[in-house]
């Protein structure tokens, strides 16, 4: 469809929230609290539409679907959104998540709350821009526009070391950033349009596949994060408030894979090859390295953020792994990882709203008050060990099936993860959980209430729901997944059938030289000279 449809209206209505909340005068507790509602309700009316566009969302179908388009200021570039079954997954997750974000906040944020609210509902309008931009420029826009909400929501409204943090998130972010802006430069160059829908049809050469690759991998790997660039996800996690975390690992995090899916493997199919053991190492690493950090940390956020590094080295490894398995369970985990990471976020905030501390050995023996936020947190630290029947073990297991198709030796490394993952997990949860509650500060600690439930039961259902049947997400993406490993096949069959065509014309034209009689050699020569 030509002109604004659904997209745009997903992309832009929390911006009316954001016009209401403007419009509120004064500070006192009835306007902040009308500013609450007013975040509150504009995303769930998102989210309520997010559902619904998914319900007309044909799944069968590859092809983009909402297309819509209009031209950009006559300045050869477009204004153009649609979806496919790699990137509505997302858009849905960040219209779900983000209602748990505004009522994890509703008590917790107390100093410029409508700044705060502000902030949130720009944020999703840029996290859902990235998601369904089909221009390059129009991505990058809403790519790098998400650094500043962020910035600001880690920045005022963090912990002890916020500015150190969000400048950290900030500068590291951005470069990694600067190089792709340089490559869809070098790309414009080249195909002459910015359109991702053209972009994808168009072949680079081989040699300029590679640097536009490293250049859109500095931005990607930063962002996911990967090892060795990931140490300022820690930091972000620890001084950001509660809510700032959870849409951190729940959604901005993701957008680093998204961006290997929809740039990285399909545009540039030679390079994604080349530099596939690479990732594979760097995936390894993380895999492996992160998790015994986790297992020594005594801040419950901090542990939880490696966990997170962790189980995006299982991302990046089932991408380049090329196969219909690995990028779906790629696809899946990182849905998965959103509604669990996002969970375990909410998990502490509730401790930590009682006891003002993240010290795993402040706590201890919470089932004796606790017994309702106990179960929940059991169940998400179930899923982030990846235990059958909780949706952290599909992703797990496709990626690691469809990597064992291609290199046994990287999946074998990479299941040792797994194992970690349940020592640093469970390791938190009896430390915290069990044992005897002997702290006086924990005597006359209360369980979770009617707001706290609200929050945690539907991430408890469909953590399991998702366990037993994870169908919605793997029919939602197949169509689509199955299109890009048959595009990138063919990409990459026909470079290297144009490979072997320059070097049999090589061998052919250094056999005929050989061939030639001394005395046409020498004319060969002096034609070749002048």
């Amino acid at each position: 469809m030509a002109g604004f449809g659904i997209l745009s209206c997903l992309t832009f209505l929390p911006l009316v929230g954001v016009a209401f909340i403007l419009a509120l005068r004064g500070n006192d507790e009835a306007t902040l609290q009308n500013a609450r509602y007013a975040a509150l309700f504009t995303t769930l009316i998102n989210m309520l539409l997010a559902f619904y566009a998914w319900a007309h969302f044909d799944t069968s179908s590859s092809a983009f679907q909402f297309v819509e388009e209009k031209s950009w200021f006559g300045a050869g570039l477009v204004y153009k959104l649609g979806v496919d079954g790699m990137s509505f997954p997302f858009i849905v997750l960040t219209a779900f998540l983000m209602p748990f974000c505004i009522l994890a906040s509703w008590q917790s944020i107390q100093v410029r709350v409508k700044e705060y609210f502000i902030a949130f509902l720009v944020l999703e309008t840029l996290m859902i821009g990235v998601f369904s931009a089909l221009d390059l420029v129009l991505f990058y826009l809403f790519f790098e526009g998400g650094l500043i909400p962020m910035f600001l929501i880690i920045g005022i409204w963090g912990g002890k070391r916020r500015i150190y943090a969000s400048f950290k998130f900030f500068l590291y972010t951005l470069v990694g950033s600067l190089l792709m802006l340089l490559a869809i430069m070098a790309m414009y160059g080249v195909a002459g349009t910015t359109d991702i829908t053209v972009l994808l049809k168009t072949h680079f050469p081989p040699h300029m596949q590679t640097w536009l690759w490293l250049a859109f991998f500095a931005s990607f790997a930063v962002k996911m994060p990967m090892w060795p660039v990931h140490t300022w996800l820690p930091d972000a996690h620890v001084e950001a408030p509660t809510a700032g975390s959870v849409i951190l690992a729940g959604i901005l995090l993701k957008m680093g894979g998204y961006g290997f899916l929809r740039f990285s493997l399909p545009m540039f199919p030679d390079a994604s090859v080349y530099f596939a053991p690479l990732v594979f190492t760097l995936s390894v690493i993380a895999i492996i390295y992160t998790s015994l950090v986790a297992l020594v940390q005594e801040d419950m956020k901090k542990l939880i953020a490696y966990s997170s590094v962790a189980h995006m080295g299982f991302v990046t490894m089932g991408l380049f792994s090329f196969t219909e398995q690995g990028i779906q369970g790629a696809v899946f985990q990182m849905v998965s990882h959103g509604i669990v990471s996002a969970a375990l976020f909410l998990c502490v905030g509730v401790v930590y709203d009682r006891m003002h501390t993240r010290d795993i050995a402040a706590y201890g023996g919470l089932v004796h008050r606790m017994p309702r936020y106990a179960v929940a947190f059991m169940v998400f630290t179930m899923a982030n060990v990846g235990l059958p029947g909780t949706s952290g073990f599909v992703g797990e297991f496709l990626t690691l099936l469809g990597t064992f198709r291609v290199n046994s030796l990287v999946t074998l490394f990479a299941t040792t993860g797994v194992i970690l993952s349940a020592a640093y997990a469970l390791y938190l949860y009896r430390r915290v959980v069990f044992g005897v509650l002997d702290k006086e500060s924990l005597k006359s600690i209360l369980d979770i209430g009617p707001r706290e439930i609200v929050l945690l039961a539907p991430l408890v259902a469909l953590t399991i729901f998702y366990g037993f049947h994870p169908s919605p997400i793997l029919n939602g993406s197949a169509a689509s997944v199955a299109a890009l490993v048959k595009t990138h096949d063919v990409a990459l069959a026909a470079s290297q059938q144009s490979k072997a065509a320059a070097l049999a014309a090589g061998v052919q034209t250094n056999l005929a030289a050989v061939a030639l009689p001394p005395a046409e050699k020498v004319a060969s020569a002096a034609k070749a000279a002048q």
